[in-house]
């Protein structure tokens, strides 16, 4: 009976917070009011730091702008004479040229003449750094000859949380220090071209499942998933890799479709204007994901400076009446229009020999139009190493690989040959079934970009109309030509006279001729997409095929390209099963660079960037959350795990993955030794108290650790090795990744390897101080092939005053 009360009594406090009786769902938003703190006012743009120059500049040519020049910098406009993502117009009489804006993170997207580059989950898995920045300055010299000023990309968030989370396969890693790495190198080559980059999605956008507002079977608006996450998770995991971005000299941060602590985004003031901004220093500009904007006033106050791909039906002249009224000061527009000069300032847009805006992205792609080709030669190199690289090797037994002469190969699989199609469009999912790997029948252009149903099916799990090479939606682009496996497989067999077999039907038929082969390659693929989540992380019938192939074939090879994590349990023991590798999405170079590999022609270097499990339930969150009373319109997704995600969850409760985090196997062996650390200083300040430039205190990468290694070769040919150092720091979990090098090694060398600790891998966020914290104490440093495969330790004493 008092139990019966007590719920009685709260779900009338629920109803008086705006609690709908009938449905028992909260019907109000003023229910969450306070759970994101507010910060205001909203902080200028100082130039600190290389910024000064442009700041300069730009100062003076807006002191110059009407006060309808400024509001038209603020919101995107529709354009006919190009086909860029977004567009702001130009202001002639003072020699602005306007920005065009343009998807997508792995190569122009919406346009011809263009190549596609491996995608983020793939450049996260070469883990190299001096490939990620090559890889970003050739694409950054295609955008500035396309008439690109802003490239949208890179991503580093998602970040991985939700396993099956559609759009993991844009960023590089489920880890926010290699994330970062590879997003600060992107960064850097994109803009040493001149271009802006604009990192995404700021911030905790870890599901696509209620990304946008829709409508429920009531016609009820189910307002966007909020990521709700404390200040510790915040600033050790996703914010981590965005500061990164911003060291690197991000000029442009777009804000996500998601609420955070139950405020959207893109009105959020703690994340603009006092993570972002105040905390970080940015001096460049923020602007919305597409369609983004659910404020005005509001939104403007709490930071954005941007709206796409338009604003008028929230700024606009609604704006301007906002200025003049007093809703918003005059120095926040001023505020928002010199970081937006200020940026075009930095990159250098303001050069004469700056393609003009949108030359190369054509308004319909399907008609005649000016071709602009920005392809080149010296990209080829990059195109080849990288699709290489993010190749990784998880399982090799018998010296299955490299395939020796084989006289006779069988190739089986949905995913070995071209795409039935490929033709670039300017819409944001590409009509044709190859870029998405679905069905026309079951897919329409559009329709799962506004569909937010949970109950999509299934058939969206595999792409099986060819070869797998890159996601889907707006991160996607079209390449030149695609180098598909089977055809590169014929090439092969060309060159060495080999007899070729294959079966890529759907369903598989053939079964003729597999016992005699000297191997069996089976390629097969796990599909993802923006705009949905996927249905799982595994599926029976590529599994079957694999299965049925090896119960025949002794020799049986698996390539599986993967956009996201994908379990291999139902077959890795299998005997028959002699290799697995993880494919990724190589882009456009993709058969060429899997039958170097497995032919030995190149050695396997890549490492996976995510854990691989045994069991779906392994996982700390698989699956995305839903819309569930009470919170039917106001959906909610509580990251409960903190920061034991991915390898520190797997770590911190014991579970045994099936490939861990780091893991890859090569053609060779490497051993490690003779680590040492050593420290400048034998005290140091608990906080860093240094000023504020972008990308946060400039003390936050003083370094105070030094640590050395030695990595041996003793294999018989040469290989590239991934050097991991991995940080046990007081009271976090048992260890984080703090740093990576890659080396070529040849065979019998040694090489050294030197790792720099700055101030901040080995702090933890302080939410009293709301500082980074050094404390006092033992932090035991590891070093070796992957997260589980750690032959060196030591110990570094670190005193604080």
């Amino acid at each position: 009976m008092v139990a019966t009360k007590e719920l009685a009594l709260a779900l009338a406090m629920l109803s008086m917070c705006g609690l709908g009786h009938a449905e028992n769902n909260i019907t109000s938003d003023t229910y969450f009011y306070g759970q994101s703190e507010p910060v205001y006012p909203s902080p200028q743009g100082t130039g600190s730091g290389d910024w000064a120059q442009a700041y300069q500049k730009a100062t003076a040519m807006v002191s110059q702008m009407t006060l309808e020049e400024k509001n038209n910098l603020t919101y995107g406009v529709s354009s006919t004479a190009n086909g860029c993502s977004g567009n702001i117009p130009p202001i002639p009489r003072l020699g602005f040229t306007g920005l065009c804006l343009s998807d997508a993170g792995n190569g122009v997207r919406a346009t011809d003449f263009v190549n596609s580059y491996p995608s983020g989950i793939h450049v996260g898995a070469s883990w190299n750094k001096t490939l990620a920045y090559e890889r970003g300055w050739h694409m950054g010299g295609e955008f500035k000859k396309k008439g690109v000023h802003v490239a949208l990309g890179p991503v580093v968030g998602p970040l991985g949380r939700v396993v099956s989370g559609g759009r993991n396969w844009e960023g590089p890693s489920n880890d926010p220090y290699l994330g970062g790495a590879i997003a600060a190198a992107t960064v850097k080559g994109t803009q040493d071209q001149g271009v802006i980059t604009s990192v995404k999605h700021f911030i905790a956008n870890e599901q696509e499942l209620y990304r946008n507002p829709t409508k429920n079977s009531e016609n009820q608006t189910v307002e966007s998933i909020s990521s709700n996450l404390d200040d510790k998770t915040m600033h050790e995991l996703y914010l981590w890799p965005f500061q990164d971005a911003l060291k690197a000299g991000a000029g442009n941060i777009m804000c996500s479709y998601n609420r955070l602590n139950n405020s959207y985004s893109c009105q959020n003031s703690k994340a603009l204007n006092g993570l972002l901004k105040e905390e970080l220093g940015f001096q460049g500009f923020v602007v919305t994901d597409w369609t983004a904007q659910h404020a005005g006033v509001g939104a403007a106050l709490a930071g954005l400076d941007m709206a796409m791909p338009d604003g008028a039906s929230f700024w606009g002249n609604n704006f301007t009446e906002a200025f003049t009224n007093g809703s918003v000061p005059m120095t926040r527009l001023d505020d928002m229009a010199t970081r937006i000069i200020a940026t075009w300032y930095q990159m250098g847009q303001d050069d004469a020999k700056f393609p003009a805006l949108g030359v190369g992205m054509p308004a319909n792609i399907s008609e005649p139009h000016e071709l602009v080709n920005a392809l080149t030669r010296d990209a080829k190199p990059v195109l080849f190493d990288g699709a290489v690289e993010g190749h990784v090797l998880v399982k090799n037994v018998n010296n299955s690989l490299p395939l020796k002469s084989p006289k006779l190969i069988s190739v089986f699989g949905y995913d070995a040959k071209a795409p039935d199609a490929s033709m670039p469009s300017g819409k944001y999912f590409i009509e044709n079934p190859w870029m998405l790997g679905l069905q026309p029948a079951v897919f329409q252009s559009g329709q799962v970009f506004v569909n937010t149903s949970p109950n999509i099916p299934n058939d969206f799990q595999i792409a099986f109309n060819g070869t797998l090479s890159v996601g889907g939606g707006s991160g996607a682009n079209n390449g030149p030509y695609l180098s598909a496996p089977l055809d590169a497989l014929q090439q092969r067999a060309y060159e060495d006279n080999t007899v070729l077999l294959w079966d890529s039907a759907v369903p598989s038929t053939n079964r003729g001729l597999m016992e005699a082969s000297d191997a069996c390659l089976v390629f097969i693929n796990a599909f993802a997409t923006e705009s949905m989540d996927r249905p799982g992380i595994r599926e029976d019938y590529s599994d079957g095929l694999v299965k049925h192939v090896a119960s025949i074939c002794a020799n049986t090879i698996v390539v599986i390209h993967n956009a996201g994590t994908r379990l291999v349990d139902q077959f890795a023991d299998h005997e028959n099963v002699t290799a697995i590798v993880f494919a990724h999405l190589p882009g456009q170079e993709s058969g060429r660079a899997i039958v170097s590999l497995l032919y030995g022609d190149e050695n396997f270097s890549g490492k996976l960037p995510y854990t691989v499990a045994k069991n779906e339930s392994d996982y700390a969150t698989l699956m995305h959350d839903g819309a569930v009373a009470p919170y039917g319109l106001f959906p909610q997704s509580n990251f409960e795990e903190g920061i034991l995600t991915d390898y520190r969850y797997f770590d911190a409760h014991s579970i045994t993955p099936r490939y861990e985090f780091g893991f890859g196997l090569s053609y060779t062996n490497f051993t490690f030794k003779n680590i040492q650390v050593s420290a400048p200083n034998s005290t140091l300040a608990a906080y860093a108290t240094g000023t504020i430039e972008q990308g946060g205190a400039v003390d936050l990468w003083d370094n105070v650790a030094i640590v050395t290694a030695e990595v041996s070769n003793t294999g018989r040919r040469s290989g590239a090795e991934v050097a991991q150092l991995y940080a046990a720091i007081p009271g976090g979990p048992p260890k984080q990744l703090r740093g990576f090098e890659k080396v070529i090694i040849a065979p019998g060398q040694t090489v050294p390897v030197t790792f720099s600790l700055a101030r901040r891998d080995l702090s933890t966020w302080d939410v009293t101080a709301q500082k980074w914290k050094l404390q006092s104490g033992k932090y035991t440093i590891h070093v070796g092939s992957s997260s589980r495969n750690l032959p060196l330790s030591v110990d570094l004493e670190i005193n604080t005053a």
